[in-house]
This record gives structure tokens, sequence and C-alpha cells, in this order.
């Protein structure tokens, strides 16, 4: 069994029999959320359901179906000592077998999510922009890093979409609302001038910038030079990241910081529905 994950659509070219298992309800405690799904094909699986027992029991199931040798369309299972976990809930689970009528089904409704995506703008590609682009592509968001120097966005290693422009500041009015943006870019001076845009919008989810208590006074002054309150920027989070974790490195900084926005994308969702 191969548990290293490549792209669904990979998964899916490669692999002509395939069996989709999807959580279709739960009650109690539970490891995923109703509509989390995997994918078995007869050696390989792609994304998962909460691992476990409950797993392995679903793959056995799921095979079973694929190799016409009995297994169930749906099953209903108490996460209990019974199979060994200790969740208290239990978990309805739906099997597919992956026709060319459920392939088409899948891609629509991955699409679909695709499209819902929160997004992530990163203004800079230097050691931090890199990082947080490294941290963001492993989550569910759509993350896009801009830059003004072509040298930097050369090295992002991540599958982020990449914009390079000379005048980043220009791209901010058309970030779609809810999104996230994050600024670190190499200048302080376009650092302010990028935030000044994020926060004349007031349907961001998160506004953020790397930086320090000084460099917040700064940015305050800054503000009050440009004839603006300096109350705007009481949505801004400077620095990012918080001062809970007392270490500067990168890949710190963009863990604690992809924590922050989360949490943001969570209250504004809570706030739009």
């Amino acid at each position: 069994m191969n548990f290293l994950q490549d792209s669904l659509e990979g998964f899916l070219a490669r692999e002509h029999r395939v069996a989709i298992v999807e959580v279709s309800a739960t009650k109690g405690s539970a490891p995923r959320d109703k509509g989390t799904f995997m994918l078995v094909a007869p050696t390989e699986i792609h994304g998962t359901i909460g691992g476990g027992q409950l797993e392995y029991v679903a793959i056995e199931n799921a095979r079973k179906l694929l190799a016409g040798a009995g297994g169930e369309a749906s099953l209903d299972i108490p996460l209990g000592p019974d199979i060994g976990q200790c969740c208290g809930g239990r978990v309805e689970l739906t099997f597919t077998v992956a026709d060319e009528a459920a392939r088409k089904a899948l891609d629509a409704r991955l699409k679909e999510e695709e499209r819902r995506k929160p997004q992530v703008w990163v203004f800079g590609a230097g050691h931090v922009g890199r990082a947080l682009a490294e941290a963001l592509t492993l989550l569910p968001l759509k993350v896009f890093v801009v830059e003004a120097r072509e040298s930097e966005l050369d090295q992002l290693t991540s599958e982020v979409h990449h914009r390079l422009d000379a005048m980043p500041e220009s791209l901010v009015a058309d970030i779609p609302p809810g999104s996230a943006v994050v600024i670190v870019t190499h200048d302080h001076a376009l650092d302010f001038l990028i935030g000044r845009e994020a926060l004349a919008r007031t349907d961001l989810a998160y506004i953020g910038m790397v930086g320090s208590k000084s460099k917040r006074g700064s940015f305050l002054h800054y503000l009050e030079e440009e004839g603006l309150d300096r109350t705007v920027a009481d949505r801004l989070v400077l620095p990012i990241g918080g001062t809970a974790v007392d270490d500067k490195r990168p890949e710190v900084i963009a863990a604690m910081t992809a924590a922050e926005a989360l949490l943001a994308f969570a209250a504004w969702r809570g706030e739009t529905a």
C-alpha cells in the first residue's frame, strides 16, 4: 500500500478500478467530517477518512466490491472497542465503484471545491515568503505569491500561482473578498504601500505584515502622514505569527502565520454565514 500522495488527477489516470469511499454521516465524535472521501484501488489509496481501524475496514470492504467478492454499498461503524478505536461516535460510509459517470461527478465536485477554496495572497518571495508558500500549499487553500523581483520568484519550489509585478500594491484591489493578504516584501516602504491598499478594504478575512512593534509604530505614523485614521490598522496583524513562540526562523513564522490565517477564515465564514 502506497501512502505517498500524488495528485488526485494523477491517481485516477493511473488507476482504472477505483472505489469512492465517502463519510455520509457521523454521530458523536468522529475522525473526519461528513463529505470526506478517499479513493481505493486494488493496491493503492488516495486520501483518508481518518486512519486507524475505521480506514482499514473501509479499504477491505472497498476492495471486496472492486473484486466482485462481496462488499457492502454502505457501512455503519461504531467507533468503540469492537474495532479498537475510542472516539465513541459512529460513522456511516458509502461505497461507489467509480464508473465513468461517477468519475465525472467527482471531477465536477473537485472543481467546485477548488473554486470555493479561500485565497491567500503572499506579497514577497524572500525567505519568509517562500516558507509561507511551502506551509500554505499543504492546506486547502489557493495560494498566490506576488513579487517585483523575478529572481526571487525563480527560487519558489512549491506549486503556487506566481505573479511578477513591478507595482505589487496595484493588485490588492482585485483580490476576491474573504481572502487573506500577507505582506512580507524586502522593502518596508513597499510593505506600507501594500498595507495601506489592503486596509482600504473592509472585506478581507486577514491582513498581516512581517515586522516588529517598532515597525507597527512606523506604519501608524505613515498612515497619519497619508491622512488616514490610524485606527484602520486595528485590523492589521503585525507582527505576523504572534509572540507566543519566541522563534524568528522563517519556517516557524510561516507555521504560526498559517494558523492565524486558518482561524481568520473560520471567523470570516462565521460572520458571513
